[in-house]
């Protein structure tokens, strides 16, 4: 009898949902805390840490109140603090998302995109891309095989697939933001081995 009530009561626990942990009071400290917790775990742009510690206060005011004015001031200090500190650097950010979207495969315009959306300034979205350029000339055309080596379009296929499926590689590679001019040089390759060796003609080698 005793065993059918525990389990009863087990099945009843597990039947609960759980209760979400009520947020913390905002404090300068707390805000610090956060931040550095955020950043030994992500690099990060100052807009986007910015936006992170504004939806902590937005959740804790909700159940606790606050000076939403205050809070804004404390965070203004923090990320001024931590740009001093070398915490943040929009810059260096901006140069490591563009390598490493390029490495993934991803289009000039794709990598603009994303840097946009972190709140990275035009100037350093532009200057990011200018230097990816310089280190990897024809930095687009590596990236779009890149990306059609990742996906198996075009020459990566089994020759017999690669006419049905020509229309839908070439429009993948422009939903990544590839030209179309680019994208049949890519798409339209006799295999993979006349890229590789047109890969290597532009790297000198």
């Amino acid at each position: 009898m005793d065993g059918t009530r525990r389990q009863e009561r087990d099945s009843d626990e597990k039947a609960k949902p759980k209760q979400r942990r009520q947020p913390r009071r905002i404090t300068p400290g707390y805000l610090e805390r956060a931040a550095l917790f955020y950043l030994e775990r992500y690099v990060s742009s100052e807009a986007n840490l910015r936006r992170i510690l504004r939806r902590k206060v937005k959740r804790s005011f909700e159940v606790h109140g606050g000076d939403f004015e205050q809070a804004e001031r404390w965070i203004d200090e923090l990320i001024l603090r931590l740009r001093r500190n070398g915490f943040l650097d929009d810059a260096a950010y901006a140069r490591g998302v563009a390598r490493s979207l390029h490495r993934r495969g991803k289009s000039a315009r794709a990598i603009e995109g994303k840097l946009r959306e972190k709140g990275v300034e035009a100037s350093q979205i532009e200057t990011a891309l200018m230097e990816l350029e310089e280190e990897k000339p024809n930095s687009e055309f590596q990236a779009a095989v890149a990306f059609a080596r990742r996906r198996r379009l075009g020459p990566f296929r089994e020759r017999s697939m690669r006419e049905e499926r020509r229309e839908r590689d070439l429009a993948a590679l422009g939903r990544q933001g590839f030209s179309y001019a680019l994208a049949r040089c890519v798409i339209e390759a006799e295999d993979a081995e006349e890229l590789e060796a047109i890969l290597a003609n532009e790297a000198g080698l």
